[in-house]
């Protein structure tokens, strides 16, 4: 069984290889995503490491709060991402407009 933890606070110059290595101490690393801004692709401070559930918590307890080229960490499990509502923020299209 696989767990996924939110790392926040990462330097905008992390690199996945340098993060991955951070977490391999504590266990296998699965997957090292980094997230960037869409528009302009540069990076957000934040990403998401997968591991197997021992070495997650163990990455956990020991690399929260702990300084990382500079930043201090941010470890918490992921959480799934709640649903976002659809509609594109029109409002109602299928009410008539009022006419006067």
């Amino acid at each position: 069984m696989s767990s996924k933890l939110y790392v926040g606070n990462l330097p905008f110059t992390a690199q996945e290889d340098d993060v991955r290595d951070l977490f391999a101490t504590y266990g296998e690393v699965l997957s090292v995503a980094l997230i960037s801004d869409r528009e302009t692709g540069r990076p957000r401070g934040f990403g998401f490491v997968e591991m197997n559930e021992a070495g997650a918590r163990s990455a956990q307890e020991a690399l929260d709060g702990k300084d990382f080229q500079g930043r201090s960490l941010r470890i918490n499990e992921a959480q799934e991402r709640s649903p976002r509502p659809s509609g594109g923020g029109y409002g109602d299209r299928n009410r008539q407009s009022k006419r006067w």
